[in-house]
């Protein structure tokens, strides 16, 4: 990691900060995303005194519950970062890269869910699943960087692939996911919803979010002016996936579907064990902290009864033709994964710093 990233000082002389309450500001308050962030941070009971909910024009005046209490909407201005501790950026890529800096300029600690500073000098991409998973101990970071939320997908195939190796050593994975429309957010769970009724009533189809139909039906690629590429979001997984599980991971073999989905992502795949390993013991390996192991006599994982769920629910059959293959089918709430990431990022940074210091 460079240091171009220039760390700003703070304190706040703050009786609520001595005792370990923070302030948060969510930007995109009004978002999918950042209506997740809001929820999960109830449900996980953080430590906070004040939570601001943030956004562009669209949703300005808007009424938001934050836990047990509503709040207005306001919009996204440089004042509204004083004495914020942490700025959870669930906005659109553009709001995020022309309000981050104000924000740490403020002394807050950043964390983003749109992955626009992915590729920023000091940005780390963080996943605390896999760095559980994978034994690391969180080390203190006074003026940590800006924390980027690892792709939920990446995540659940980080976890999955990384347990897999327990049970023994993996040759190849070859996995198809399908991506759900609400990954484009509201407008595209809107589109989707549009297409469907005006294909019905013989209508022309919306498309300015995918620029290709995707109701009633699968794609591999957007139309050219949609933004961004299903490609990219693709190479997204893979460098997310390879950042979080470390060099040591199972190769992956990676295609990324449209499919006519609102919500939650579904994945297939198609797993060569070096060794034929029994089903009991793959059981065994995958099964554990965020995921659930669903039998032939259980109603089989699906987008639909992952929502709302912080596990990834997982089935297990063998390859009837490959004595040392096997095939996985997975679902996962992409947005309820993506708001975990982001709250538990938070907590390790508050973890790892003295009270009362912030960057």
């Amino acid at each position: 990691m460079s240091s171009n990233f220039k760390p700003v000082p703070a304190t706040h002389p703050d009786p609520a900060r001595a005792a370990g309450l923070y302030r948060l500001a969510i930007v995109g308050a009004g978002t999918l995303k950042g209506k997740e962030v809001a929820e999960v941070l109830g449900d996980r009971n953080f430590p906070s005194l004040d939570i601001k909910l943030l956004d562009d024009n669209e949703s300005l005046g808007q009424l938001e519950s934050v836990g047990d209490e509503v709040s207005f909407i306001q919009s996204v201005r440089s004042e509204h970062f004083e004495k914020i501790d942490f700025t959870f950026f669930a906005s659109d890529q553009e709001c995020t890269r022309q309000n981050w800096k104000k924000a740490h300029a403020a002394g807050s600690a950043i964390v983003d869910l749109s992955y626009a500073l992915d590729d920023e000098p000091d940005a780390d991409v963080k996943s605390p699943w896999i760095q559980r998973q994978l034994g690391q101990t969180l080390a203190p970071e006074l003026q940590p960087g800006p924390a980027v939320v690892a792709h939920p997908a990446a995540v659940v195939l980080a976890l999955l692939l990384l347990r897999l190796k327990k049970a023994g050593a993996v040759k190849r994975v070859v996995a198809t996911v399908f991506e759900p429309a609400s990954e484009h957010g509201q407008k595209g769970m809107d589109e989707l919803h549009e297409q469907t009724v005006n294909l019905l009533s013989f209508q022309q189809l919306p498309k300015k979010v995918f620029d290709t139909q995707v109701a009633f039906n699968m794609v591999t690629r957007y139309g050219e002016q949609s933004v961004p590429a299903l490609n990219t979001v693709e190479h997204r997984v893979l460098k997310h996936y390879k950042r979080i599980a470390g060099k040591d991971a199972p190769p992956l073999s990676l295609l990324l579907v449209q499919a006519p989905i609102f919500h939650g992502h579904a994945f297939t795949l198609h797993v060569e064990m070096e060794k034929p390993v029994e089903i009991d013991s793959i059981s065994k390996a995958l099964a554990g902290e965020h995921v659930t192991i669903t039998s032939l006599a259980e109603e089989s994982p699906s987008n639909v009864n992952a929502a709302g769920q912080g596990d990834v629910l997982v089935s297990i059959q063998p390859d009837i033709d490959l004595a040392n293959g096997l095939w996985l089918w997975a679902a996962s709430d992409n947005l309820r994964i993506a708001a975990a990431t982001a709250v538990e990022c938070a907590e390790n940074m508050a973890a790892t710093r003295p009270i009362g210091k912030i960057q």
